[in-house]
């Protein structure tokens, strides 16, 4: 069974960046599509960034040019970076993976392994 670990997340003032990082057991991330969530209170969960795992990502529309999305293989982690962070960026963040190569979707519905969550608060 996979196991999926989030860090790195906390409290910043608008503007700021935090990058967070979700470590995977065994060597899982080079061979799947892997993605970050979140979920704000209220709210529904939505997709931030998916990446294949030959590489092609996508963002949604909110994130697009602040936040960053790669994987290092070798430590079979996947890192979320994200930049000018807003106080609507606040959230629990969760990293997911789709027991395929290819996400094709940034719909929590088409993942099958989450992790606990990180959460994220920006303050104005």
């Amino acid at each position: 069974q996979v196991h999926l670990a989030e860090s790195g997340g906390g409290s910043v003032q608008a503007g700021g960046s935090l990058r967070l990082s979700c470590a995977a057991s065994g060597s899982f991330v080079s061979t799947h599509c892997m993605g970050w969530f979140r979920q704000a209170p209220g709210k529904e969960r939505e997709g931030v960034a998916t990446a294949d795992s030959d590489g092609p990502t996508r963002y949604a529309d909110s994130v697009k040019g602040r936040f960053t999305i790669a994987r290092d293989n070798a430590k079979n982690t996947v890192y979320l970076q994200m930049n000018s962070l807003k106080p609507e960026d606040s959230a629990m963040y969760f990293c997911a993976a789709r027991l395929e190569n290819s996400c094709y979707s940034d719909s929590s519905a088409f993942f099958h392994i989450w992790g606990q969550g990180t959460q994220v608060t920006v303050s104005s």
